[in-house]
């Protein structure tokens, strides 16, 4: 749970101390009930020694979905942002979202702006939904603009969902065939190896094999969990390091079969948000400063840097993006159509609901393929493992007859 500090007054004259809340409000609260008027409250940041463990983002996307779409429900039936904000910290189902949306109303009773009272919660809220909804403010259409981020979180969580699936399922293929394999050769072949070394006969390569990858396993089955878990920290350990990631991100999307689906998802989300940005009436400039931080890949993020330091010198942001593999000429044809006609949060809509349908076909068909393929190759390797005990069987068999 989070911890507060803060610095205010008793009876007894000045007091400051740390407070253990959900929210800042709650803290606050306690305070008052003790008696101590607060004067200035900060959440401590979280460190290794206080930090919760937490899988993936705070809030789960579906969630946050919803909370636009009942935010932006309440708006249009008059209720005010204060209400609104705590109607759905009240009801929300997520503990996260719920401790953010009660300080983002304490927030707004002391007069502050709804954007800049997200702001201060970017786990949660990212630059895209500060930016949009200052953008809202301005002009006026709140309800409209949370619709809008709405629509848009839910058909990029769609195409995510997509790939999640396809990559998901030979995953977990994969993970069955090495607990099959480890299984067999820690607990059914050493079994069989004292009644192979009474049967006397030259046993097969293949027996000879599995017998010697059995103990191996049952001899150094630690240097095996440690190898997995020296592989998870390495790729941990790339992924925060900028040049790291960027060779990840690089053999992601050069991978055979996936790398085309990823590439796909990775331009749809881009061309997504820019245009939700674009359509918001967001500066062109601090829109691809945001899709930058909102785009996963950092081969793209690369390459949507120069295109930003192109357009600050007057160029087309197309001139980085023709030059570069990553992306189709499909997507700069259509993006310099969008430039030339005035049209361009059209265009780029367009681009980006063509690579949402390509990556949703690409996965029923990978899915389709996959299926198959990975079945087979579970059998085998469960097959070779059940063969090579089998052989030496059939061999005193035939010596017997």
């Amino acid at each position: 749970m989070p911890r507060f500090k803060y610095s205010g007054r008793d009876r007894r004259g000045a007091k400051q101390g740390t407070v253990t809340a959900s929210s800042r409000r709650e803290a606050m609260v306690k305070l008052k009930e003790e008696g101590v008027r607060v004067v200035e409250i900060t959440e401590v940041p979280e460190t290794l020694m206080t930090m919760e463990l937490s899988i993936g983002t705070p809030v789960k996307l579906q969630d946050f979905v919803i909370y636009l779409r009942q935010f932006a429900t309440l708006l249009k039936a008059g209720v005010t942002i204060v209400d609104a904000t705590g109607v759905l910290a009240a009801q929300t189902e997520s503990k996260a979202l719920k401790r953010v949306l009660l300080d983002v109303e304490q927030e707004l009773r002391e007069g502050n702006a709804f954007s800049d009272a997200v702001s201060k919660h970017n786990k949660v809220f990212n630059s895209m939904f500060v930016n949009m909804v200052k953008a809202g403010e301005v002009s006026g259409n709140m309800d409209g603009t949370l619709d809008r981020l709405a629509e848009d979180f839910e058909k990029q969580h769609h195409t995510k969902q997509k790939v999640v699936s396809a990559i998901t399922y030979p995953l977990a293929i994969g993970i069955l065939a090495i607990c099959a394999v480890i299984f067999l050769l820690v607990g059914v072949v050493p079994k069989f190896v004292t009644m192979f070394a009474d049967m006397n006969i030259e046993l097969p390569a293949i027996t000879k094999f599995v017998l010697k990858c059995s103990e191996f396993m049952q001899s150094f089955w630690w240097l095996v969990l440690f190898l997995f878990i020296a592989i998870y920290i390495f790729f941990k350990f790339m992924k925060k390091n900028k040049q790291g990631k960027y060779f990840l991100d690089y053999a992601l999307l050069r991978m055979p079969i996936f790398g085309k689906m990823m590439q796909k998802a990775q331009i749809a989300r881009m061309m997504r948000t820019l245009s939700t940005l674009f359509s918001s009436s967001v500066p062109i400039l601090q829109s691809m400063t945001i899709v930058e931080k909102v785009v996963e890949n950092e081969v793209i993020s690369r390459v949507i840097r120069e295109s930003r330091s192109s357009l600050e010198k007057g160029r087309s942001m197309t001139e980085p993006m023709t030059k570069h593999w990553a992306f189709p000429p499909l997507v700069t044809q259509m993006i310099i159509i969008g430039e030339g006609t005035g049209a361009l949060d059209a265009m780029l809509s367009k681009i980006a609901e063509f690579y949402e349908k390509e990556v949703e076909a690409m996965t029923d068909r990978l899915k389709s393929l996959i299926e198959p393929i990975m079945i087979v190759f579970l059998a085998g390797i469960v097959g070779v493992i059940v063969l090579s005990i089998m052989m030496p069987m059939f061999s005193m068999y035939d010596q017997m007859s």
